[in-house]
């Protein structure tokens, strides 16, 4: 993987991110105004209280290694030479056709089509297509 696609991995998801964004803080401010001034205060409050705890979890996972593997979710291997890997689709709770659907956006037509599929640590999911 190259560094550039790490950071963009096209507009989709810079708008997507800034569509679900607003979506958000028009509903949070709906929320607040609908239960008070009160909750405002307490809403800052947690609000502060997950971005320290987000930077406390990074900050400790980036010191310790045994802590960075328990937080970090690892890659999970859904299909192996054409085949479905059941058990590991379960325990993600994917379905053969959220794979299918996967392989048909990456050029493949069937499950026989793809050399591997992953679910990546970020959620993503990875296609390798047989040669041709």
């Amino acid at each position: 993987m190259d560094v550039s696609s790490m950071f963009f991995q096209g507009w989709e998801g810079i708008f997507r991110t800034l569509l679900v964004g607003v979506i958000a803080y028009v509903g949070l401010v709906a929320f607040l105004r609908v239960s008070g001034k009160r909750t405002l205060a307490e809403g800052a409050t947690a609000l502060a209280l997950l971005i320290f705890m987000q930077y406390l979890v990074t900050w400790v996972s980036v010191r310790w290694h045994g802590f960075a593997r328990i937080v970090r979710s690892e890659a999970t291997l859904l299909v192996r030479d054409g085949q479905f890997c059941d058990q590991a689709m379960r325990r993600e709770r994917l379905t053969s056709a959220e794979i299918l659907s996967a392989i048909r956006s990456n050029g493949g037509h069937t499950v026989d089509d793809a050399e591997t599929v992953i679910l990546e640590n970020d959620g993503t999911v990875s296609v390798a297509l047989k040669p041709a």
